[in-house]
Formats: C-alpha cells, sequence, structure tokens
C-alpha cells in the first residue's frame, strides 16, 4: 500500500529523531533486514557478532553492544520471515542527562522494499537508506541511447530501477564488399529509424504505465537529440521532456550517470514548483476583491474545518505542538500553540498562578496533515532554506492555503 503524505510525515519525523540520538562509544547498532532474509541467517549472523563482540577492549561499550544483539535477536524469535518489504532495526545505548544512559530500541517497516543486507556498529544510527526513500514522489522517466545500445529506467526519489535495455542492430559505420558507400548508408540509417521505433515503443509501454512525471533523455554525441526531434515518442511522454543530458554511458550505469548529471536540474525544477505556489498565495493574498487564500496557524485550521482548502502550504521550518492547558486548582483551560520544546515551568494560570497541567500534545504539522486528508485538501511541504520558503515561514507563520472559494 502506497504512503499517504501523512504517513510520509510521520516516517520523517521518526527518522529525524533517530538520527539526533547518539552513542558514547561504537554501540549503536543498525540493521536492515531485505524481505528475501530468512530470520535463520539473520539470527547467525547477529551470534556472530556477538562472538565477535567479545574482543571489544571498552568494558562499557562492549557490554552495551552485547545487549543491543540480545535485544534485536529477541525479537526475531517471533517472527517466521521478515514483512513485505523487510524491516529496520536500532537498538543501543544512548547519551542522556549528565554521565547517564539510556536503551533506546525502534523497529521500522520502510515505505518501500529494502534490497541489501546491512549491519552497522557505529557512535550513531545509520539513517541514510531510509532518508532515500522518502525522497520526493515524483518519478521521472530515464532513457540513455546511443547507436548500438539503448536503457530505459525510472527514477524514484534517489533509486533508480533499470526497466528495459535493447541492442540496436544497426551496422556500424563500414563498409562491406558489394555496396556502394551511399547504398550502404542508407542501409544503415533505415537500421536506425527501425532501432528509433522499437526503442519509442518500449519507453511509450513502460514509462505511460509509470505515469511519470517528466522525462531525462541522455547519451553520447548527437544520437539522442535524433531520436527526440524524429518524433518517435507519444506526445504525452515529448511534452514531459525536461532536458537532455551528455552521458559515458548507454547501460545501467549510464542510467545513475544520467541521474546524476541531471541533480541540479531536477532541484531547480523542484525550487521552481514551490516559488509558483508562493507567487499564487501572494497573487490571491493581494486580490483587492478578496482572494481564494488563507495565512495564520488560526486562520487556516478554519478555513480547513469548513473545507474550504484546496492546497495547504507548510514550512518545513516549524517547530511547533498544540496543547491542552488547564489548571488543576481552578476552573482555567486553554489550547495553546508552543514553540519548539515545552517546557512546563513556564506555564502558570493566569488565575491563581499554579503550575498548568498539559495534556493532548500534538505536533503542529502532524495535526495540520490529519486535517488536511480528512477533507481531501493536498499538502505541500515548502523548504525553508528558499526565499520563497523564507517568507512563508516568517510573514505568514509557516502556514498558508489556497482555498477551493473564498470565505468570510
Amino acid at each position: 500500500m502506497e504512503m499517504t503524505k501523512k504517513d510520509e510525515y510521520d516516517f520523517k519525523k521518526a527518522i529525524e529523531e533517530i538520527k539526533d540520538l547518539k552513542g558514547r562509544g561504537t554501540e549503536l547498532i543498525s540493521l536492515y533486514v531485505p524481505p528475501d532474509r530468512s530470520i535463520s541467517d539473520v539470527t547467525s549472523y547477529l551470534n556472530e557478532e556477538m562472538s565477535e563482540s567479545s574482543n571489544i577492549k571498552s568494558k562499557s561499550t562492549r557490554k552495551h553492544v552485547q545487549a543491543a544483539l540480545r535485544s534485536i535477536m529477541s525479537k526475531l524469535k517471533y517472527l517466521d520471515k521478515p514483512p513485505e518489504k523487510g524491516m529496520v532495526f536500532f537498538v543501543g545505548h544512548v547519551s542522556a542527562s549528565g554521565d547517564k544512559t539510556e536503551m533506546v530500541s525502534k523497529t521500522l517497516e520502510p515505505p518501500r522494499e529494502i534490497e541489501t543486507f546491512t549491519y552497522r556498529c557505529d557512535s550513531e544510527f545509520y539513517v541514510e537508506p531510509l532518508k532515500e526513500m522518502i525522497g520526493e514522489r515524483e518519478k521521472y522517466g530515464l532513457i540513455v541511447l546511443d547507436r548500438s545500445e539503448a536503457t530505459i529506467g525510472i527514477l524514484r526519489g534517489n533509486r533508480v530501477e533499470t526497466l528495459q535495455h535493447l541492442q540496436s542492430m544497426v551496422p556500424s559505420k563500414h563498409t562491406k564488399g558489394g555496396f556502394s558507400q551511399q547504398r550502404f548508408e542508407r542501409r544503415i540509417e533505415i537500421a536506425a529509424q527501425e532501432y528509433f521505433k522499437r526503442l519509442a515503443d518500449k519507453a511509450n509501454g513502460l514509462l505511460l504505465e509509470e505515469e511519470v512525471d517528466g522525462l531525462l533523455v541522455g547519451g553520447p554525441g548527437r544520437t539522442k537529440d535524433d531520436f527526440i526531434d524524429g518524433g518517435f515518442l507519444h506526445h504525452e511522454l515529448e511534452n514531459k521532456i525536461i532536458d537532455t543530458f551528455n552521458t559515458g554511458y548507454t547501460d545501467e550505469y549510464g542510467l545513475k550517470e544520467l541521474m546524476e548529471n541531471a541533480k541540479e536540474t531536477l532541484s531547480e525544477l523542484e525550487v521552481m514548483k514551490e516559488k509558483k505556489l508562493i507567487n499564487k498565495l501572494m497573487e490571491e493574498i493581494k486580490n483587492p476583491n478578496g482572494g481564494m487564500a488563507s495565512y495564520g496557524e488560526e486562520e487556516v485550521m478554519r478555513a480547513l474545518r469548513m473545507g474550504a482548502v484546496e492546497t495547504l502550504l507548510v514550512s518545513e521550518g516549524i517547530n511547533k505542538q498544540k496543547v491542552k492547558v488547564g489548571c488543576p486548582d481552578c476552573s482555567y483551560e486553554e489550547d495553546m500553540t508552543v514553540e519548539g520544546k515545552l517546557r512546563k515551568k513556564e506555564l502558570s494560570c493566569p488565575n491563581c498562578d499554579s503550575e498548568l497541567e498539559t495534556s493532548d500534545k500534538k505536533d503542529i504539522i502532524e495535526l495540520l496533515y490529519e486535517m488536511a486528508e480528512e477533507v481531501g485538501s493536498e499538502v505541500k511541504l515548502i523548504s525553508s532554506e528558499s526565499e520563497e520558503g523564507e517568507l512563508l515561514k516568517n510573514a505568514f507563520g509557516g502556514v498558508a492555503a489556497l482555498l477551493r472559494y473564498r470565505i468570510n
């Protein structure tokens, strides 16, 4: 099942929390288990690591590593096989207050299939493979080609998948006995046209079915341009061509080379999407007749409750919690938004000065996602690093909305 935007945010938040945890030594274990790895194989591997850990010189580190290994193996006892997409364990003793440490044990099921068994023992948890899984939801088609071969693939986040590899069967440019130079060149061009048609048919079938958001084409020399200019691709794919790039390879490695060469272009493309959204927001806000926009936490939440929000814009940079507070000594109650971490000692009752009790704490972005999902509003998480992202965060409190209809 595909992750919802709310699932994606929760997963990203969990990863960020794990990433911030640090150990005193190399005693934090990260274990990635693919779905096709048997539990008995994983247990055998961990038993070997347990044996190796007896050589660790530091008594404290040795003790913590062995405790983490035992913790993971105790969980594996209850499994017949890994989940459909695999699983990830993060276990170890992390730094706590003063000189103390505390044991953490987190198990995650990833949004995409784990391909490689990975075991790491370090002073921090290894989260990079999971971060790649929650990259942009956009999918980009990839084609690399020259006169001898072509490869079709797809880019999901930072992950390249090969879909099809084709050999061209186009003769190389040297004369054969009995053929004039002109006749042989005509034969080459006919074979090249047939090759381009065959490649286009494969690309049309594979990439239209995937509903890619854009197409990148690469390869050495002019062959890629001849292919594009020849009108072989379906018009829907042709309209999605973002750019062409020079690559030295046209096999599976060529797809990865194409992705690397296109990174800056794709990054700029994402910035432009955000720029368009913020510019549209500003146009609606400036509309003298009352635009189709709302901004500020309370106003946007009111619009969400009314079902009036088409697109919710939320800054990645906001760090707020919505919390219910109440006084144990009088009837005072309030729903309030707190910036950063909640410090209970700073909350005192305005009526009797007693320390307020808190309940129903909720991350503000998580709450906004839930509200948007209930009314079918699209959510766009805007980077706070761009000029437009800074404007959303600083001028509008990090929350704004484009509306389906005007509200008072």
